[in-house]
């Protein structure tokens, strides 16, 4: 049989991209091995967002050709849907490049790989990319959810809406029912992603209810002026908590010009749906927000955190900063390390700007170094980590169900999960102690599982707990299924 090796870059959207690769590929008869070694080919799901990301996903490329001579290598993902045409003669390493238009159209492309040819193939960006996804690359019990592609807030800065094209939105029957198979299937954490969920339902052509396109959340010094229509994610969400069973749902990726308030007081009545918001503000300083193309301002933003925290007291809240944005003087950079200051996020993450070809940003004045931009990243870093190590220590002595990720070979009762206040991939993690010869603790710590476990000592960025017993979360995961919730995942 025909293996294939994956090795993956780039965001969560990307990683469901692969996902749903794999499966075409088993689906077509082809064995995943997770050997590269062992691969008749390489896929590299690429990302083509930033220069960092770029040039790491082409020295993938190049480095699987050298190590691999034996193995085709298919490039596939952001960077090949952005730069195909460029590539095709710039990069003779890859065999085959493949954009993530619609990627229901691998199955053709890889017959024509594998019999010899070169194709060099995009496709016009429609719909969303979805459907069976057997083999996950989560940690076990855990899957991302795509509810939108595309992106249509243009950010002077950003690329997304080149590469993945303007807004469009998942039937909200498919994202239930994705949901109840992977439930059925062992998984007990579902993050929900997409490049704006709070534009969820808004794109052209969108009709996710059977009731049209729903307006995109209008405010007014800051604060959402209504409408009749409760905003779509609000009912999506609604929708989610219908289901029944013990899982737990973390929304991601809102952006701040138009956060939908009224996910709020859904997320009140539901316990099940996390008080995790993931929103790049991107910059504290007004003038820099707007040159963004942003609508938002240091008070408003600072409004709309104040907002979730007197809704949701116990909020975690993660962001994005970027630094050395065109025009940024000293002032601009204070203003944003003064606004991350007052909101206290629990998380960020802090990048200097990458110039990108086509973006309203690349021909901006007052370009800044790049040694500037990250020593202004650096400060970030510095800030949110004395945050971060304050906000952790107040979980010292308290009870939490853990999401085991890992068990740590050759350990005595050492494993790695997180709490609900930790996305996966981006935030730190909780490490559970507990006693590996008792056999009830040994059978009760498993990948894929939760437990309960008190939190006695807090660091720069993880936790340390102790197993204290089980957690009602897996009472609805049958046994059944717990073998595929496990083996999921394979570094």
């Amino acid at each position: 049989m025909t293996k294939f090796f994956i090795d993956q870059h780039g965001c969560a959207k990307n990683q469901v991209d692969g996902e749903l690769l794999i499966n075409h590929f088993v689906s077509l008869g082809m064995n995943q091995t997770f050997l590269p070694e062992e691969a008749d080919f390489i896929v590299v799901n690429s990302c083509g967002f930033i220069e960092s990301a770029k040039k790491e996903s082409l020295d993938a490329v190049v480095t699987a050709k050298q190590d691999y001579p034996k193995a085709k290598i298919l490039l596939t993902g952001c960077l090949a849907e952005r730069y195909a045409e460029v590539l095709k003669d710039a990069l003779p390493e890859a065999d085959g490049i493949f954009g993530n238009g619609n990627l229901s159209k691998i199955d053709e492309f890889i017959r024509l790989f594998l019999d010899g040819e070169r194709p060099v193939q995009t496709y016009e960006q429609e719909g969303v990319c979805c459907g069976d996804r057997k083999m996950l690359l989560s940690y076990p019990g855990s899957a991302f959810i795509k509810i939108t592609e595309g992106c249509s807030n243009h950010c002077s800065f950003c690329a997304i809406p080149i590469i993945r094209g303007e807004l469009r939105s998942r039937k909200a029957a498919e994202i239930i029912e994705e949901i109840k198979v992977l439930l059925s299937r062992g998984i007990v954490e579902f993050n929900l992603i997409g490049q704006d969920l709070a534009a969820y339902g808004t794109g052209e052509g969108d009709d996710v209810f059977g009731d049209g396109q729903y307006p995109l959340p209008e405010l007014e010094n800051g604060i959402n002026k209504g409408t009749e229509k409760q905003s779509a994610l609000a009912k999506l969400l609604n929708m989610i908590s219908e289901i029944p069973g013990n899982f737990i749902v973390r929304p991601l990726y809102i952006h701040p010009d138009h956060f939908n308030r009224d996910i709020l007081p859904v997320m009140q009545k539901d316990k099940r749906l996390l008080h995790y918001f993931d929103i790049p503000f991107q910059s504290g300083d007004t003038e820099t927000i707007r040159r963004m193309n942003r609508k938002g301002s240091f008070e408003e933003y600072s409004r709309l955190v104040k907002d979730i925290r007197n809704a949701l007291p116990d909020a975690a809240l993660r962001t994005t900063f970027l630094t050395g944005f065109p025009g940024e003087s000293e002032e601009s950079a204070e203003n944003t390390r003064r606004f991350l200051k007052e909101i206290e996020s629990d998380w960020s993450g802090c990048f200097a700007y990458s110039r990108e070809e086509d973006t309203p940003a690349y021909s901006m004045k007052g370009r800044i170094s790049q040694k500037k931009a990250q020593e202004r990243a650096d400060e970030l870093c510095g800030i949110q980590s004395e945050i971060t190590r304050r906000h952790l220590k107040t979980h010292v002595g308290k009870e939490y169900d853990i999401l085991i990720e890992e068990i740590v070979e050759g350990e005595d009762g050492l494993a790695i999960g997180r709490a609900w206040f930790q996305a996966p991939d981006v935030d730190g993690s909780v490490v559970v102690r507990y006693e590996k010869d008792l056999p009830k603790e040994n059978n009760l710590v498993k990948a894929g599982r939760f437990v309960k476990a008190k939190i006695v000592a807090a660091s720069d960025v993880d936790l340390d707990g102790i197993l204290t017993g089980d957690s009602e979360l897996n009472n609805n995961v049958p046994e059944n299924t717990m073998e595929f919730a496990t083996e999921v995942r394979k570094d």
